[in-house]
């Protein structure tokens, strides 16, 4: 089976690459790194404008979705150009707001998001990605207050949801860009009850599937730079390029990326839990390879962080665990009731 963008489909991702590129989103990232937020939150701005975030919101609070094969196409760009913030966590936070059975909570949050006026970010566990940048700050917890998972342990339980307080200092981050605070609990009660279990098992799957394309624009834009790079870089005279190994190991990192890409739109299809796992753990796998073999092939710049490709690199490694490692996605596709979380 093939899965082929329509025409439509295709020019809303050319539209995208050529805001992004005009971007020049290596500076904005870099400021995003600092905590300054000015270029980062104009940027954000214009891909609300392009409708990204209303993919992700229904048409009843002012949304254009939910459309998750539109959104896979724009994130597979925010990923191919580092685009900082919140963007899987607002998603996140729009799916588990919209699968509330109260709408007051939606109602209140989902326009702004829809539009770009408001970032949110959404606990995974204790942890919540650029808390300082977000306007919407939620946090999931069960009775007894403990912080967990969005849709973590749905089977039993009452799960309470809400808008957690202003966070501290941040925590170390594999990838500079992706800032993580530890959220306070205890704020603003939204909602409580199964209703906030089921609706976190929702925001999770559509924060595993809008990695997944994230991590495939991550790894696209590795292999196309490194490409780039061999082909400029000469050694006994010729092409680094030119040498098989070398073509070997970008052969294999190719194959990967293409091998996850109808896994990605596929899932975007179904949404079902397995599906949107297994792409999950095969872009964000072939992200990552394609990140080590990237490096190997940079030699010795590759390490240096003043050099653009770190900004790619941090990122594959981060969104490698976001949202699910290796280990739970796999045994989510294998059926392993013991390991889904």
């Amino acid at each position: 089976m093939r899965f082929l963008l329509d025409t439509e489909q295709r020019a809303f991702a050319d539209s995208l690459d050529a805001m992004l590129t005009a971007a020049g989103t290596p500076a904005v990232v870099r400021d995003w790194s600092r905590g300054e937020r000015a270029a980062g939150r104009a940027l954000w701005s214009r891909i609300a404008g392009a409708g990204v975030f209303a993919l992700a919101v229904p048409e009843t609070y002012e949304g254009l979705g939910p459309r998750p094969v539109e959104l896979g196409v724009a994130f597979v760009e925010l990923g191919r150009h580092a685009v900082p913030g919140p963007l899987v966590e607002t998603v996140a936070a729009a799916a588990l707001l919209a699968g509330l059975d109260d709408p007051g909570p939606a109602g209140r949050l989902l326009p702004a998001l829809a539009s770009g006026a408001s970032t949110a970010t959404l606990a995974a566990g204790p942890y919540a990605l650029d808390a300082d940048a977000a306007d919407v700050r939620l946090a999931v917890s069960d009775q007894g207050g403990r912080a967990r998972p969005p849709g973590a342990g749905e089977a039993g339980g009452r799960a309470e949801l809400r808008l957690a307080g202003v966070p501290g200092d941040p925590c170390p981050s594999l990838d500079p860009a992706r800032r993580l605070f530890v959220l306070p609990l205890g704020g603003e009660l939204l909602a409580s009850g199964p209703q906030v279990a089921a609706a976190g098992a929702r925001a999770r799957t559509w924060a595993r599937f809008a990695t997944a394309a994230q991590a495939l624009g991550v790894g696209l834009a590795l292999l196309d730079r490194t490409v780039a790079y061999v082909g400029q870089r000469t050694q006994f005279g010729v092409p680094v390029g030119s040498f098989q190994a070398v073509k070997h190991q970008l052969a294999d990192a190719k194959i990967a990326l293409e091998f996850a890409r109808p896994l990605v739109f596929g899932a975007a299809l179904t949404m079902t839990p397995a599906d949107v796992a297994a792409a999950h753990l095969t872009a964000c796998e072939a992200a990552y390879a394609t990140a080590r073999t990237a490096l190997q092939l940079h030699g010795a710049i590759g390490y240096t962080a003043e050099y653009d490709l770190s900004l790619w690199l941090g990122k594959a490694r981060a969104l490698r665990t976001a949202w699910g490692d290796p280990r739970t996605c796999r045994a989510l596709v294998l059926g392993d009731p013991g390991r889904r979380r």
